[in-house]
């Protein structure tokens, strides 16, 4: 029996996490004032269910960042990052990772207004570890620059996805020109020939 009510107390908690992080991400895509307010109006949930999961805004916009960035992670995976010639498989995890801010751009504008640079770090740690393998495979195979760091690169590729992303905001590129500018500027950035010392 208590673990009846044990397991309902999961499952009710579980729908209200999904309830709150959907509510925010339609709120940010209709581009709405959030706060917790809004959100608990828009889950359909009391404030205080919504502060029992997220003590601060900032702590509930991480975790929609967080969810978007694991989504991301499994379309990464999905395009095999680690299949084929490094140069190739870079070339796919751009085109997917492009696709994937795309869909999410209004959480994205959100993260980059709203949240620290070391929440941006945390939130986006299930996406950096593919792109690190292919970064590290890549160096192995001679196709990528080693003069500057892994992490470095890293960062930077994930950078450049977010300005592509607000230069579409504000009508200064279509989506498919900032795709492929991001392509030539990563590759460009990755493949690199004169190192710095």
């Amino acid at each position: 029996m208590a673990q009846a009510v044990i397991d309902h107390r999961r499952a009710t908690a579980e729908r209200n996490l999904e309830a709150i992080l959907d509510a925010t991400e339609r709120l940010l895509a209709k581009h709405a004032p959030v706060s917790i307010s809004a959100v608990a109006s828009a889950a359909g949930l009391s404030r205080p269910t919504v502060y029992a999961h997220f003590p601060t805004l900032e702590a509930l916009l991480e975790a929609v960042v967080e969810r978007a960035v694991e989504r991301a992670s499994a379309a990464l995976a999905a395009a095999e990052p680690n299949a084929g010639r490094p140069l190739e498989a870079l070339d796919r995890v751009i085109d997917v990772s492009w696709r994937e801010l795309e869909r999410h751009k209004s959480t994205s504008r959100a993260a980059a207004e709203q949240l620290s640079p070391e929440a941006m770090r945390r939130s986006h740690s299930a996406a950096r570890r593919p792109i690190r393998e292919l970064i590290d495979r890549g160096r192995r195979a001679g196709d990528f620059r080693t003069g500057v760091s892994a992490d470095w690169l890293a960062t930077s590729a994930i950078a450049l996805m977010h300005a592509a992303v607000e230069e579409v905001r504000a009508g200064r590129m279509t989506g498919n020109a900032a795709g492929k500018a991001l392509r030539a500027s990563i590759r460009d950035l990755w493949v690199g020939r004169h190192d710095a010392g």
